[in-house]
């Protein structure tokens, strides 16, 4: 019997081959009602699926209740542990926890493959700052620009631009918050482990947390202001971003979450090679928004950034970051307990930052290095001095960098009117 694996690719090569409808309708695709379903309406269930019954020993799937951080399991009337899509943050630390093998990412492959053949609305890849060297060592933006136009994509954009915007916002909620010794900020971008954690199990630490939205919604809300018909897809090493994509406050930025992986066996079926791709090259981010990749790198993008904007500042700017839940955990702790590591603190829920994220294609050792060199290769070393991001801002209507204070409903959630 074929695994849930090769049914999935097969479902993907007749998708892209225009022949879906046909083996569905034939029957030729042996899965089951649920599993089917998950592939063809991934939005409607949580970013972590489980493909069959539980058969662990009773002790262990009690250990499953109670193994999760945000209490996304339950057990149903068959005694079978389920994903609560309202909980589960995709944090994807179950899915290598099963002894049994029975849990693995949401996929949403399909019906991006149904929205590119149809080809009536453009669609744009929105691609992560952990990229570099995730589709080979060769690879450079330009050519995955031009891989992602053969596939069908209208374009590429490069979520280390918007990276840059919400630098710029948080370096001056730092300026305008931390007034005295004991003020502190807790970062906002990136990470949706992070945020999960923060809104959910240390919820009285939000006061600190200033209302960014992460650069991936802020790419996507980005494009469609600027093109109202556009399908958004990021594309990233993270699973948690799929469940980030459908919370309801910001459920309008991005219609598909791909991870790296995902894309890299559609370039496999559609037999493409971004390396033999022509290079359609567009240099936009600084350094800054590339480093936010790797851990570290967006506090060090918020404190060169504070450092051009404000530098006569009295009081400084003290970082401190975790990655990997259990450190973000620690670092929380002491907070409650008045042991405040820095007054800007990052948290990252995979050990590296993004570049260590569960479907990166790279170790993050080599991801790190990657990021650090093309980080280096930026034209611009903050957004301070990025002429691409104020032109973008005034196209958005933000006539100064200043006013991503006072008017920026795109960048901006509440996120303490929305915590759980």
């Amino acid at each position: 019997m074929q695994s849930f694996y090769d049914l999935y690719n097969q479902l993907v090569q007749a998708s892209m081959r225009g022949e879906l409808k046909e083996q569905l309708e034939q029957g030729s695709v042996k899965l089951d009602e649920h599993q089917l379903d998950c592939l063809l309406n991934p939005r409607k269930y949580a970013p972590v699926w489980r493909l069959a019954d539980c058969d662990c020993a009773e002790g262990d799937q009690k250990a499953c209740e109670g193994r999760c951080l945000f209490d996304a399991f339950h057990r149903d009337e068959q005694g079978n542990m389920m994903v609560d899509p309202d909980r589960c943050v995709g944090c994807s630390m179950c899915i290598d926890q099963c002894k049994a093998k029975k849990l693995t990412e949401s996929k949403e492959v399909l019906p991006l493959v149904e929205v590119l053949r149809d080809g009536k609305k453009p669609v744009y890849a929105m691609i992560a700052p952990a990229f570099i060297g995730q589709f080979s060592e060769e690879v450079t933006p330009g050519m995955l620009r031009t891989a992602f136009k053969k596939l069908g994509f209208t374009g590429m954009v490069e979520v280390a631009l918007f990276a840059d915007i919400l630098t710029l916002k948080e370096a001056l909620e730092f300026d305008r918050t931390v007034k005295t010794e004991e003020d502190y900020l807790l970062t906002s971008c990136c990470c949706p482990v992070w945020i999960a954690m923060i809104r959910r199990v240390y919820d009285q630490l939000l006061t600190h947390v200033p209302g960014s939205v992460s650069p991936m919604v802020a790419c996507g809300r980005s494009v469609k202001r600027l093109h109202p018909e556009a399908v958004t897809v990021f594309i990233g090493p993270c699973v948690a971003k799929k469940a980030e994509a459908k919370e309801k406050d910001i459920a309008d930025a991005v219609d598909y979450v791909l991870t790296f992986q995902e894309v890299r066996d559609i370039f496999d079926f559609a037999n493409i090679n971004p390396l033999d791709m022509e290079p359609d090259e567009r240099d936009h981010s600084s350094r800054a928004g590339r480093v936010y990749a790797r851990a570290g790198g967006v506090s060090e993008a918020v404190k060169t950034t504070l450092k051009k904007l404000r530098p006569d500042r009295e009081i400084p700017f003290t970082t401190a970051h975790a990655n990997g839940v259990p450190e973000c955990r620690a670092m929380l702790n002491r907070l409650l307990e008045g042991k405040a590591d820095g007054n800007f603190l990052e948290g990252m829920g995979c050990v590296g930052g993004c570049v260590g994220g569960p479907k990166a294609i790279l170790s993050r050792d080599e991801g790190r290095v990657n990021v650090n060199y093309y980080g280096s290769a930026a034209t611009y070393y903050t957004p301070a001095e990025n002429p691409y991001v104020i032109e973008l801002l005034r196209r958005l209507g933000l006539p100064t960098v200043e006013s991503l204070l006072e008017q920026s409903d795109i960048f901006t959630r509440d996120l303490e009117a929305k915590a759980k």
